[in-house]
């Protein structure tokens, strides 16, 4: 890998994206004695009844939730409720996959993901270490290592604000210095050009659109299981229509996968505009 080699990046919703389903809903609501539908069900009915931030209440009610069944919330415990996490077929394999196929075509790879889960969670999951950074939504802990209060909440309009980030190459969800300041567009690590959005629901949408409104490009991914569904055909000719996203798939990440084929063709149209000449 030379010095004068261009970097290029995925960027990944997490839950319903690289992994089915909502990270919280496998082990640790249940551990609650709840229902996932019935958590969300309540989480949605308090931010209505507060004008509350989504994402801030559900990570309110896991902190109350877990107080009343004595079972307090600590990283050690997230990371094992993560661990349990099923990702969609094909994931373990793509990211090494991808990255041996954009060095063929003279770029480097960085993975990346943005997500409105918690960060422990995610960092528990096996393929946690491919990633070049996670922002995800946090907890602060108090020194007994207890979660005592949100302290990073990404909702579906701030995932954008971290597209900038990775764009700027600012690695942290604290500089506000740094990601305001004005840096010409030439000298920023990786350009929007050279970034893929990978997202499934309505919380990615301001991200795919603006990825793809600045040269990159947004992949929408269903779960392979409801694709066909008549739900999820009316949200895939919705994003098409109203010009979200360039490509619509199975989250499918097997090799020779209609996914698979489309991200290595991107890789393919960034590698001729930067110029790739194979020695």
């Amino acid at each position: 890998m030379t010095d004068t080699m261009k970097t290029a990046a995925f960027v990944y919703d997490f839950d319903g994206t690289l992994a089915k389903g909502n990270i919280q809903e496998h082990s640790f609501i249940p551990q609650l004695d709840l229902k996932p539908s019935e958590f969300w069900a309540e989480v949605k009915q308090l931010a209505k009844e507060h004008d509350a931030d989504e994402i801030l209440t559900y990570m309110w009610r896991m902190l109350e939730r877990a107080k009343e069944k004595a079972r307090p919330i600590t990283r050690e415990m997230l990371k094992k409720h993560g661990a349990r996490t099923p990702l969609f077929e094909g994931v373990d394999s793509w990211f090494r996959r991808m990255d041996d196929h954009a060095l063929g075509l003279g770029l480097k790879l960085e993975h990346y993901v943005i997500s409105s889960g918690i960060y422990e969670m995610i960092r528990g999951c096996s393929i946690f270490d491919v990633f070049r950074w996670v922002f995800a939504s946090r907890f602060t802990y108090d020194s007994a290592g207890a979660a005592v209060w949100p302290s990073t909440a990404i909702n579906y309009t701030t995932k954008t604000q971290y597209l900038f980030r990775i764009n700027k190459g600012i690695l942290n969800s604290w500089d506000n210095e740094s990601i305001n300041k004005w840096i010409p567009m030439e000298e920023r690590p990786i350009p929007f050009s050279r970034m893929v959005f990978f997202g499934d629901g309505d919380t990615d949408i301001p991200s795919m659109k603006m990825v793809r409104h600045q040269g990159g490009h947004s992949i929408a991914v269903f779960d392979p299981e409801t694709w066909t569904t008549p739900q999820a055909q009316t949200k895939v000719h919705k994003l098409i229509a109203e010009d979200r996203v360039n490509f619509v798939s199975p989250a499918d990440f097997r090799e020779t996968s209609q996914l698979d084929v489309i991200a290595k063709g991107i890789l393919g149209r960034m590698g001729r505009v930067v110029g790739y000449r194979p020695e």
